[in-house]
């Protein structure tokens, strides 16, 4: 059984491990330990701004990103964006990913967002094809741009 609760730094090494699990991640996850923690101490004082993760026998096992947005658009709607999604290798197709999900909708849903939004890697094709088993659709075309 998974408890979802807030991460705390003590779990930013655990979380870093998820996030390098796949190719993706051992790209792109080159970071020194400190900016990590670093980036953990700037994220728990940003207001709106939540890591959460999902722990099994006093292990992280998943681990996600919830930002809040207040906004004008859509009759001044709030929304919720999730990212950094991630469940261990060992857990995957066992329900986790659904029930992360099903987390992140409730803490937007309290915290009265009217929609939940999330960006993909388009390499992630199993990723794309969960989050469509999960009800959400590809409405829109996103962009990126480097800032280095």
């Amino acid at each position: 059984m998974i408890r979802w609760r807030e991460a705390l730094r003590a779990d930013v090494p655990a979380i870093v491990a998820l996030l390098r699990e796949d190719a993706l991640g051992q790209s792109r996850e080159t970071a020194e330990m400190e900016d990590y923690f670093a980036a953990f101490d700037a994220m728990s004082y940003e207001y709106g701004n939540s890591l959460i993760v999902g722990e099994t026998d006093g292990r992280v096992m998943a681990t996600y990103q919830l930002t809040f947005i207040t906004g004008l658009s859509l009759r001044a709607s709030r929304r919720a964006q999730v990212e950094s999604v991630r469940v261990s290798a060992r857990l995957r197709s066992e329900g986790v990913g659904a029930a992360l999900m099903r987390d992140a909708e409730m803490r937007a849903t309290h915290a009265g967002c009217t929609l939940m939004q999330l960006t993909s890697d388009k390499t992630r094709d199993e990723a794309q094809r969960f989050y469509e088993r999960a009800g959400y659709t590809a409405s829109h075309i996103g962009y990126k741009k480097r800032l280095d």
